[in-house]
């Protein structure tokens, strides 16, 4: 049985990098460096440490895995301006439509082919 290795870089928070059979996801990207205030509603968040890489250090990202799009801890002001840059991204149907472009809503168990560099 042939085993394929899967590499996973923590960078912050729920922002993760996974190398699995040549394939680059990146998880709910978050970049922006600490100190930074997100008002929602009626609260404040501070970010208390930045990532432990920057965007433009992550090379080739196949696709970015984005759990929900309605907090700054999982898509901040500069991991906003990643999705443009990648082939894909994975999320709510619902995300999806407010995210547009190359963005694509999955619903519960549905299940979707990711290739390399946009190859199909």
């Amino acid at each position: 049985m042939k085993t394929l290795e899967v590499k996973i870089t923590y960078i912050g928070g729920p922002t993760a990098l996974l190398d699995w059979a040549g394939i680059r996801l990146l998880t709910d990207p978050g970049f922006d460096p600490a100190g930074g205030d997100y008002k929602t509603g009626p609260v404040v968040l501070t970010k208390t440490a930045g990532p432990a890489l920057s965007a433009d250090a992550l090379g080739r990202v196949d696709a970015v895995l984005l759990s929900h799009d309605h907090h700054y801890d999982n898509l901040d002001h500069s991991g906003r301006k990643l999705p443009a840059q990648v082939p894909q991204v994975v999320t709510t149907p619902a995300g999806a439509e407010r995210l547009g472009g190359n963005a694509i809503g999955l619903a519960n168990w549905q299940a979707i082919e990711i290739a390399r560099d946009g190859q199909q």
